[in-house]
């Protein structure tokens, strides 16, 4: 369980996984810093309203991850509210599903800029500012690990960053801070549902062995492992978390 006093940023954290990790790692006992894209403003204030009804503490606050001077800005966010940073969970990313031969020079550099460029910046401001012992974890994709049509670049982004991971682990180890990847496959969101028909999430259900498409608690709950005590043996890890789909 997350230590009472910890502090946790949450990038992308208004809804689907992100809002599902905020929560838990409130009830938890962490004080949670809840990013939102600035157009979802109404979604953060219920992540907010409800970590402070389970008894934590929590604060909305808009940037949009693309922007590396606004993610810098999070973090001074956590540090002027809170006094200090513990725990980033970097979350917020672009999805697109399109081929590689269909893909515009924009769309791979937008596709870059919001994911792995990201990832970068979250990933570099947590080795400066969380402190000794502390944890990060990126949320990444199961699609890194399987080649589908229509999903290389979105891949390659998320791919670029687990490698990130499994450097950086490395470079802040000696400080006690642990540094991982998490890989969902379906997952039951607002951006799988609007935008995946249902025979192709059926699909994916036949080929998990767990037999179901996964919950957004699901991710939360391992999230939640990785940056308590328990997970402290656990570092530059990209975990996959798919159901046994990958």
């Amino acid at each position: 369980m997350t230590k009472q006093g910890n502090v946790a940023l949450i990038t992308g954290a208004s809804r689907g996984i992100g809002r599902a990790i905020a929560e838990r790692l409130g009830r938890d006992g962490a004080s949670v810093v809840v990013n939102y894209y600035p157009s979802d403003r109404a979604g953060a204030d219920e992540v907010v309203q409800a970590i402070e009804r389970s008894g934590g503490a929590a604060v909305a606050a808009a940037a949009d991850v693309a922007d590396a001077s606004q993610m810098r800005g999070l973090f001074d966010v956590a540090e002027q509210r809170f006094g200090a940073l513990d725990i980033v969970v970097s979350n917020a990313a672009a999805t697109q599903h399109m081929h590689i031969v269909d893909t515009s020079d924009d769309d791979f550099d937008a596709m870059f800029a919001t994911n792995a460029r990201a990832g970068f910046v979250v990933l570099r401001e947590s080795a400066l500012r969380v402190r000794d012992g502390g944890r990060v974890v990126v949320v990444s994709a199961g699609l890194t690990l399987m080649p589908r049509p229509g999903t290389g670049v979105y891949g390659a982004s998320k791919a670029a960053v687990d490698h990130l991971v499994r450097v950086l682990a490395h470079e802040v180890g000696s400080r006690g801070i642990t540094v991982n990847s998490v890989l969902p496959g379906a997952v039951r969101t607002h951006a799988l549902t609007s935008a995946v028909p249902p025979e192709a999430i059926a699909a994916e259900v036949a080929l998990t062995p767990l037999g179901r498409v996964g919950e957004p608690e699901d991710i939360a709950d391992i999230v939640a492992f990785l940056v308590s005590d328990e997970g402290r043996w656990v570092t530059g890890q990209c975990i996959g978390a798919g159901g046994g789909m990958f």
